[in-house]
């Protein structure tokens, strides 16, 4: 793992979590997207070097619908960069991690991802990312 790629951020409302991040960061959001296959709409901001994900759920069913009916709003997870997500994976199946997606899939801002069970991280939800090239 290279750097901190992100923090997911759940939120119950984009619009609104978009208008309260902007005046924190005294910037808009530079990309939104929708996963669909995630059930989610997303947005990136850039505070300094750091990047932040919000994430809203478009559907009842999704991760982070059920995130925050359980939780409420708040960090949904911590995304770490990765330079070869598949050899990761093996490498922290080995650790004894548990790996939610055994092959990655593609995710928001040209990523492809893949998730370590909270069970196995100390409670934390913990997503790898490899740019798309």
């Amino acid at each position: 793992m290279r750097k901190i790629e992100h923090i997911g951020i759940a939120v119950k409302n984009l619009e609104e979590s978009n208008d309260l991040f902007t005046k924190l960061f005294g910037a808009a959001p530079y990309k939104m997207e929708k996963v669909a296959s995630e059930g989610v709409n997303t947005s990136f901001f850039m505070n300094g070097p750091n990047k932040i994900e919000l994430l809203e759920a478009t559907n009842e069913d999704s991760p982070i619908a059920k995130f925050i009916a359980n939780k409420g709003e708040g960090i949904h997870h911590i995304a770490f960069d990765v330079e070869d997500i598949v050899s990761e994976i093996e490498r922290l199946k080995g650790e004894g991690f548990i790996v939610l997606n055994e092959v990655p899939k593609k995710g928001a801002d040209n990523k492809l991802v893949a998730f370590l069970h909270p069970k196995s991280t100390n409670g934390v939800l913990i997503e790898l990312c490899q740019e798309i090239k």
